[in-house]
């Protein structure tokens, strides 16, 4: 199959379905979906709940292995993968930024941002010099050496996009990541996305109810009952 792949091509999935119940009454999450993401897109998924759009993102970032169907990344099949494989996959060509930001409450948020690094293995001075860097491209030097817990709320989503992209990764899957945040701190938080999808290059997708998101996304990925019913493409 590698050869139908585009070079620019990151995400493609071929045909998936994750049915739940499949012996008795089936129940269709993801219902045939072919999705093809190039480098560089900033794609919204969007739809009513239920739709289908976190089963969808958690199969694309191998979180969960489709029924039938497979996903490719980079042109790697990563349905075939062992739960190793997986994991190792993931660690270093997948970021996700999730709706509870999912930070670890005893560790700073420099360390915070760090620790997908100390798991790839890095050099301390790589490591240091990335989380300088990230600190300051989200827009937070100053809060370095706090906790969680004494962050605000869109403070602490602008640490898990750093970490996201702490890796260097391939794509970022952003599950509703702006859903707990304030209109001026969603704004900022997606000023920086767009900022890093602009400059960096860097794929951003989306599953999202919220409008500030879509009106940004450069293509809005419609689903509903697990289908895909529009896929529209805007230019910046």
């Amino acid at each position: 199959m590698q050869s139908e792949n585009n070079m620019n091509t990151v995400i493609d999935t071929h045909n998936v379905f994750k049915i739940y119940n499949e012996k008795t009454i089936p129940v269709y999450a993801v219902n045939g979906v072919h999705l093809h993401i190039d480098r560089g897109e900033f794609t919204a998924l969007v739809g009513p709940s239920g739709s289908g759009k976190t089963t969808l993102l958690n199969l694309i970032g191998g979180l969960d292995k489709p029924t039938k169907g497979y996903v490719e990344i980079n042109g790697q099949n990563i349905t075939e993968m062992s739960s190793n494989e997986l994991i190792n996959f993931r660690l270093n060509n997948i970021g996700f930024v999730f709706q509870s930001y999912n930070l670890i409450p005893v560790l700073t948020a420099s360390e915070n941002i760090e620790f997908i690094m100390l798991l790839q293995k890095k050099r301390k001075e790589e490591r240091d010099n990335r989380v300088k860097e990230l600190l300051i491209q989200v827009g937070i030097p100053d809060k370095a050496d706090m906790r969680p817990s004494a962050l605000s709320g869109g403070q602490q989503q602008r640490v898990a996009v750093a970490r996201a992209l702490a890796s260097k990764p391939q794509f970022v899957l952003a599950d509703e990541p702006t859903a707990n945040l304030d209109s001026v701190s969603a704004g900022n938080l997606l000023d920086i996305m767009e900022k890093m999808n602009r400059e960096e290059n860097i794929t951003f997708l989306f599953s999202t109810h919220d409008q500030r998101v879509i009106e940004r996304a450069n293509r809005v990925v419609t689903l509903k009952d697990g289908k895909v019913e529009s896929d529209v493409k805007h230019h910046q």
